[in-house]
């Protein structure tokens, strides 16, 4: 996953005014026609002025500013120009200076702390904010993701329950899948982003994409990748040339062997929004293809990104980059103790973990690891970080069992990795 995808698809949803996405579902995954993007510009354009003539209208009420907020922010989502997001700070954090305890305001602002991974701010505010307004749904969305991304999983489990119980939407059976597929239940996770994909607001295609999206992606992580390709046309023909799905097809591609129609969706989709986990497969592919030259200069392209793009402080695919490939090992252990300080998310855990075992440290690693195993989570990606830990260790039983399961699970997890899986596990056997 990436910085979850789920975090993404912004919480702000109920409060956009006006917005309506203008793109034909009946257009292809192929290419978008530039009247459906231009009038897609056009309606953010005309929303983005009714905004700000509400707010010239009536300058001391934070409404005009909320609603200004909420469009750039839909905007951001739409375009992956997240840039956007910051311009919806700067309205909101006016709307709360002309009313600190606006409500829609605060909304916003907690959202905003999770698009910029301020987790700990979302927490101590979503939760003065739910004691507040105890029967707002919203709020417990927020609780969820920033008790997720911070690795405090039955608090999320119970905060998720509470939302669905309380208002039983799209929103909040994204919650759900989220948090079923973070358990290893991946039938439960397809079955509630699905009941999500049909219960979304039907003229905002981009949120249905991103639900369909979600619906590929568990597909692909268990290995079923026609099903997964199958889920990102669906978002493609709803949402033309959405990035999210660009990115899935050339996972299904690469995971085919396919790698011509790989690097054009991943190119693609990079070219739109410049992507650390698309870049770094690229670079394998063109590993694989021999182009030697190409994938150094995919693999160079990737601190460049993280600096550029990355939130603060957070390097964590970096890390696992160069632990990957062996190389500078001190500096993505610095990233991955520093990152681990601050969340104890099973991701986290495991690049920490991988990190470690690069650097001979096995016994710590495999401590580590236990923290990123502690959901059972179907992720073959974790299950061969394990499994190389125990087989450093000695514990060839247990290292055969991870590796043949991460192989079982997805055979093409990783370009690089799935193929030392394969060796690893070809020596134990």
């Amino acid at each position: 996953m990436r910085l979850r995808s789920f975090l993404f698809l912004s919480l702000i949803l109920p409060l956009v005014v006006g917005v309506n996405s203008a793109c034909s579902s009946n257009q292809t995954a192929a290419s978008i026609e530039p009247k459906a993007e231009s009038v897609l510009n056009a309606t953010a354009d005309a929303e983005v002025a009714a905004a700000q003539k509400a707010i010239e209208k009536e300058p001391n009420s934070p409404a005009g500013y909320n609603r200004l907020a909420s469009v750039y922010i839909k905007r951001a989502r739409e375009t992956g120009d997240f840039s956007l997001n910051s311009t919806a700070e700067n309205a909101v954090n006016r709307a709360l200076e002309i009313k600190a305890d606006d409500e829609t305001a605060n909304m916003i602002k907690a959202s905003l702390h999770l698009t910029f991974h301020r987790f700990n701010d979302a927490l101590t505010l979503a939760t003065e904010l739910q004691k507040k307004y105890p029967k707002e749904a919203f709020f417990y969305g927020v609780l969820t993701d920033a008790n997720v991304e911070l690795g405090n999983y039955p608090a999320a489990v119970k905060a998720a329950q509470t939302m669905v119980d309380t208002k039983p939407n799209s929103s909040s059976y994204a919650r759900v899948a989220h948090l079923r597929s973070l358990h290893g239940d991946s039938d439960g996770a397809i079955e509630m982003f699905t009941t999500a994909a049909r219960a979304a607001n039907p003229m905002d295609k981009e949120a249905q994409s991103w639900y369909l999206v979600q619906i590929g992606e568990e597909f692909w992580k268990v290995g079923k990748y026609d099903e997964a390709e199958k889920a990102y046309d669906e978002a493609l023909a709803n949402f033309p040339n959405y990035y999210h799905a660009l990115a899935g097809k050339g996972r299904v591609y690469a995971a085919k062997n396919d790698f011509d129609n790989a690097v054009k969706f991943l190119t693609d989709a990079n070219n739109r929004v410049p992507d650390v986990q698309n870049t770094i497969l690229l670079g394998d592919i063109y590993r694989k293809q021999g182009n030697e030259e190409k994938a150094r200069q995919q693999y160079g392209l990737v601190e460049i990104i993280e600096q550029k793009l990355g939130t603060a402080g957070e390097q964590r695919q970096l890390a696992l980059l160069w632990a990957d490939h062996g190389e500078k090992l001190d500096e993505a252990l610095t990233i991955a103790r520093r990152e681990h300080e601050l969340r104890k998310d099973i991701y986290t855990a495991d690049t920490l973990a991988w990190v470690l075992y690069k650097k001979n440290q096995h016994s710590e690693a495999k401590k580590i690891s236990a923290e990123a195993m502690r959901l059972k989570t179907k992720d073959a990606r974790i299950l061969y970080h394990a499994g190389m830990i125990e087989n450093a260790l000695g514990n060839k039983a247990e290292a055969k069992r991870l590796l043949d399961a991460a192989l079982k699970l997805n055979p093409a997890f990783d370009l690089r990795q799935a193929d030392d899986a394969r060796a690893a596990l070809q020596q134990l056997n």
